[in-house]
């Protein structure tokens, strides 16, 4: 099981080093802003590392949203984005899953999002596999609740995506972790990734706030078990720099009894 954390992107197979991480996750650009990625100079040598690489696309990327100043530039950023991550040789784009504003039918959000595809489909593909995540907080988000991502897939699951599961979005948004891998299974067929954070905001407090393994209002033995029945890459995104960062993945190998494997 390779585990790993997301990390500034200037440098970000030295951060691996000092967190002992198999896996970095980081930005290709600010992750509140609408600019799309430059080329980076370190391409070659991230593409050849032994630490796996994922890309966390920007937050303001929302493709379901039926505001079209918003959708249209998301759906064009969000291909950028995918492209860019494919020649860093990223195993996967992490996406959050967007909504639509009060009073709008979320159904339009959901077939929003099967023509972001098809437009990327149109323009040559993504080029990396596009994962999906899991949100904290809105009533009107497309992958909060599981019966809102039950439609989502429904509307894109015959596209080439898949789902990045994050436990604190999860708590936050009020599924409980007891069981939850499987009752995503049964809508996505799949994870992909697991972000494995605690969360300081409590169960179904819509809170997007992330807490280190062994603090928070989650029970981190929940987090370990919902990582083991995953059986899939693991990223934390949790406080503290490298130091916090490395707690909680020794935390998690000391539990999984797992070692380093990027050696």
């Amino acid at each position: 099981m390779r585990i790993g954390a997301h990390v500034d992107s200037a440098d970000p197979l030295t951060e691996a080093t000092a967190r002992a991480a198999d896996t970095v996750q980081f930005f290709l650009s600010d992750p509140q802003g609408w600019k799309a990625p430059k080329p980076r100079a370190d391409a070659d040598w991230l593409r050849s590392a032994e630490v796996d690489i994922y890309v966390h696309a920007p937050y303001v990327i929302n493709v379901a949203t039926l505001n079209n100043r918003i959708r249209i530039p998301s759906r064009k950023l969000l291909l950028a984005h995918a492209r860019a991550a494919a020649a860093v040789g990223a195993r996967g784009l992490i996406v959050h899953g967007g909504h639509v504003s009060a009073g709008d039918d979320l159904a339009t959000g959901f077939d929003n999002w099967r023509k972001a595809f098809e437009y990327a489909a149109e323009s040559g593909g993504f080029g990396v596999p596009v994962l999906i995540e899991n949100t904290a907080g809105g009533n009107n988000a497309c992958a909060r609740r599981l019966d809102a991502l039950a439609r989502l897939w429904d509307a894109i699951g015959d596209h080439e995506v898949g789902f990045c599961l994050d436990t604190c979005h999860a708590h936050a948004g009020g599924e409980e972790l007891l069981g939850l891998v499987d009752r995503i299974k049964a809508i996505t067929g799949r994870i992909d990734l697991v972000h494995a954070n605690n969360s300081k905001g409590a169960f179904n407090s819509g809170q997007d706030r992330h807490d280190n393994l062994t603090g928070g209002t989650i029970d981190p033995e929940q987090v370990v078990t919902v990582i083991r029945a995953a059986d899939a890459p693991v990223v934390v995104e949790t406080p503290g720099g490298a130091d916090g960062q490395a707690a909680d993945i020794t935390f998690l190998r000391d539990q999984l009894g797992v070692s380093v494997t990027n050696t």
